[in-house]
């Protein structure tokens, strides 16, 4: 089966990408730096802002927002750099990712609060740490003002939003929404049953089209659906809308 374009197109995006075989991919920090590097160096190289990230020992999340269709060009870029410098530091051969890097598109500005929530508490949920405090290696302790702020970090819209440290910690210490946070970890897995794809993919295709005022608007939100994998006939029972109708737009 052929796979799914990757969806390129200017905005937020929140991408996973795992260690082949899920072995680690850092091991000192010395690594966990040289990757953040790497980063900053992209988001300059390729007009990108940093919004949320959390590196792990063998994965990490990044949430980021390209202003251009550039996404797979700034990936590619980070991924590769950071392969030719493990394999040849620690003198190994071979693949070092599980495949291509996976991103989700994030069209809902208030998702983002849950999904910046989600990336920063994984040490937690790995048991790695008993408060996110004491985890170097995630955006979590720039926003606390505990470690230093990256320079392509500064545009996040935490900081803009939250304006001081003491908003922002009520803010990671709010409630979040579950049925959010539930859709997140399910789309983050590698393995997700038939069902729960379907039932998933449906809630937030409905969220998409949440909010839409006019027939132009909803039109742009039936390509960007398309682009994103939904088929013409699920765009359809959405919208309370004849696939024919759904075609229509499509070609003009």
């Amino acid at each position: 089966m052929a796979r799914k374009p990757r969806l390129d197109m200017a905005g937020f995006h929140h991408v996973i990408n795992r260690g082949v075989e899920k072995r680690k991919i850092f091991i000192e920090e010395k690594d966990f730096l040289y990757f953040l590097e790497l980063i900053c160096k992209g988001c300059r190289e390729f007009d990108i802002n940093l919004h949320s990230y959390c590196l792990m020992d063998n994965h990490y999340h990044l949430l980021i927002e390209t202003k251009k269709d550039n996404l797979s060009k700034f990936m590619r870029s980070l991924n590769a750099n950071y392969a030719s410098y493990f394999n040849r530091k620690y003198k190994r051969v071979g693949h070092l990712w599980q495949g291509r890097f996976k991103s989700w598109y994030v069209t809902d500005y208030a998702y983002l609060y849950t999904l910046v929530k989600y990336i920063e508490f994984n040490p937690l949920k790995a048991n790695i740490v008993n408060d996110l405090k004491e985890y170097k290696y995630s955006s979590y302790s720039s926003f606390l003002e505990q470690m230093p702020l990256l320079e392509c970090l500064k545009e996040s819209f935490v900081l803009s939003d939250f304006r001081t440290k003491e908003e922002r910690k009520e803010f990671f210490e709010t409630a979040y929404d579950k049925d959010d946070l539930e859709n997140i970890a399910k789309s983050s897995n590698l393995v997700i049953s038939p069902a729960q794809k379907k039932k998933l993919s449906i809630k937030v295709l409905q969220k998409h089209f949440k909010g839409i005022k006019t027939k132009l608007e909803r039109n742009e939100k039936i390509k960007e659906a398309i682009a994103l994998g939904y088929s013409q006939s699920e765009i359809a029972k959405v919208l309370k809308l004849s696939q024919p109708s759904i075609s229509n737009v499509l070609k003009k």
